[in-house]
């Protein structure tokens, strides 16, 4: 039997090959850490590149499961909160603390403080192909993708051809509007490369459903064009938007209360000529910043989305349309949560064709659609999930989502 290290040389060899080196590679990278299987593994499209084993959190410390990127990368760094630790060839995942780094100690089993540890060759070598950006999965189970077709799918357009702006009903991307940067669990403040923002950039994007939020929004703006002051558009009811609601309550000799009801929300829209929100929507980000979000319509709102995860590759071997590879991950939603956004049936990430029956499901208005495919790019990524991304997503990242892949996570 081969032992985990021995296997870890051949695939660092294999890197560093001449004829099949990382620097050689095809298209975009995508890598999957799987927690079972304490390993790692490196795709190109549905590829394997390299693979390691690799040795997450230990009980208490557990690494999160869900959708990353590379945010950050730094051949020397240490820990702040154990001991100055070295973290080597550290590569973050989030800004609250989670990377990959090279470790001298990578057992066959779970035993670090959260982040993933590669051997120390492995690291280095991972290290000197990618780039920021770079989409890291970790997953329970050994997940691996596969190309899938969707009409829904996003292609590109041809590079003369300019997609109207002027009727496209986009907002501004408004999900971190307010926050304030997430204390790091790192020793060094944030910095590496810079988020100039190109047309070629690749762009990030989310499909979602909506929330009270995006109601609340609606009313705010309503109210704004009504002429009262909800003070800023940012879905959340301060002093202001209670203010605003009253004054309107009193205008339409309404009792005076502040209260956001159904029927008031129907009453406002319909008064200032809008309609309510859809109950999806896409988020679109590039440069790990926002650029805007629209509403999309999710058919069957009682079955559950799922978690899913595409990447587009667009190269000669693609041809002119491209391809995307996709996966599903597990991800148990709480009960309250699945009560509150109305949904009855679970999603099964096991299921074929899991992603085109979930794609089936959505509709996007053409111009939105041609907006979207005016921005994408060779390693352009797509998110799907039931809820908007958490805490963690927020200045400086990518749409990060963090699942729970075991029920009662």
């Amino acid at each position: 039997m081969v032992s985990r290290f021995a296997l870890t040389a051949s695939f660092v060899a294999l890197l560093l090959s001449p004829a099949t080196g990382f620097a050689g590679s095809r298209g975009p990278l995508q890598i999957i850490v799987s927690k079972d299987q304490q390993s790692l593994v490196v795709y190109d499209g549905d590829a394997v590149i390299a693979t390691s084993p690799v040795s997450t959190g230990k009980a208490g410390h557990a690494t999160p499961t869900g959708i990353f990127s590379i945010l950050e990368k730094r051949r020397h760094h240490k820990s702040n909160i154990y001991s100055n630790a070295p973290m080597p060839f550290m590569q973050r995942l989030t800004w609250s603390g989670i990377a990959l780094h090279g470790s001298n100690h990578v057992p066959d089993y779970p035993a670090s403080h959260g982040c993933v540890r590669l051997p120390s060759a492995f690291a280095a070598s991972l290290y000197k192909m990618t780039e920021r950006g770079v989409h890291v999965l970790i997953s329970d189970r050994q997940i691996s993708p596969a190309e899938v077709k969707s009409a829904l799918l996003f292609r590109p357009v041809p590079v003369d051809i300019q997609p109207p702006l002027s009727d496209v009903p986009l907002r501004p991307a408004i999900s971190q509007a307010g926050d304030t940067p997430v204390e790091v669990a790192m020793r060094e403040p944030t910095g590496g490369a810079g988020t100039s923002r190109s047309m070629e950039e690749p762009i990030r994007i989310l499909i979602t459903r909506s929330d009270a939020r995006d109601t609340m929004r609606e009313v705010q703006t309503s109210l704004e064009f009504l002429g009262y002051a909800p003070g800023s558009i940012d879905g959340h009811a301060g002093t202001a938007t209670i203010a605003a609601l009253r004054a309107f309550q009193t205008g339409e000799g309404l009792e005076s209360d502040g209260k956001l009801t159904p029927e008031l929300t129907d009453k406002l829209l319909r008064k200032a000529g809008r309609t309510p929100p859809q109950n999806g929507k896409i988020l679109v980000r590039q440069g790990f910043k926002p650029l805007f979000e629209a509403g999309l319509t999710i058919d069957k709102p009682e079955e559950a989305l799922g978690t899913h995860f595409l990447q587009f590759r667009h190269n000669e071997e693609e041809g002119a349309e491209g391809k995307w590879f996709g996966v599903s991950l597990e991800n148990h939603l709480p009960a309250s949560m699945k009560k509150r956004l109305g949904i009855s049936i679970e999603a099964d990430p096991f299921a074929y064709n899991g992603i085109q029956r979930t794609l089936a499901r959505m509709t996007i208005s053409d111009d939105v659609r041609k907006r979207v495919e005016g921005l994408l790019a060779e390693g352009s990524s797509l998110s799907i999930a039931d809820t908007e991304s958490g805490l963690e997503t927020g200045q400086g990242t990518d749409f990060i989502t963090v699942s729970r892949s075991r029920p009662g996570d």
